[in-house]
């Protein structure tokens, strides 16, 4: 599938949570607004959380892997900071304090993940632990294709926000 021309011609990720074409939800509200979520402040666009992080409103949290980051690639200024590790995916046990150590008081979290999972379970721990957190729809690759693979149905990296790769 070739990169649309415009924003509004790319297709959207995350289709079973209502999102619809354009870059607006299932009811026409602008995706540059915070959609509810339970146990955490909400579900944001990864333009809405870039507009944030850029305008320094919020700390840009990347909770994938360390391996994730290296391979695929990295939002340079984002702290790396994982949910879980690989290889076997096992908690990581420091990210309670490093979290706290980066998100200043009354400030807000914006978390990223591959495709927008993990980033619900860190948004959770985050507000659990007094912050301000915010899941990134689509995550940094977006939903498969269906080739299952990732890159061409929305996130990050395919909205054109910053990135890079080693």
């Amino acid at each position: 599938m070739p990169r649309p021309a415009r924003m509004d011609e790319a297709l959207p990720a995350n289709q079973n949570s209502g999102l619809g074409r354009g870059r607006q939800d299932a009811d026409g509200a602008c995706l540059l607004q915070v959609q509810p979520a339970q146990a955490y402040a909400g579900n944001v666009s990864p333009e809405l959380a870039c507009q944030w992080w850029q305008a320094g409103q919020a700390v840009l949290i990347d909770v994938r892997s360390d391996a994730e980051r290296e391979w695929v690639g990295f939002v340079p200024g984002a702290v790396a900071l994982a949910w879980k590790q690989w290889p076997g995916m096992d908690m990581n046990p420091q990210f309670d304090e490093a979290l706290k150590a980066v998100v200043p008081t009354g400030g807000k979290a914006v978390m990223l993940c591959r495709s927008g999972v993990r980033s619900i379970a860190a948004a959770k721990r985050a507000t659990e632990l007094g912050l301000e957190a915010y899941n990134i729809l689509e995550g940094f690759e977006g939903d498969p294709d269906a080739e299952a693979r990732r890159g061409t149905r929305g996130g990050w990296r395919f909205r054109g926000l910053p990135w890079r790769q080693n």
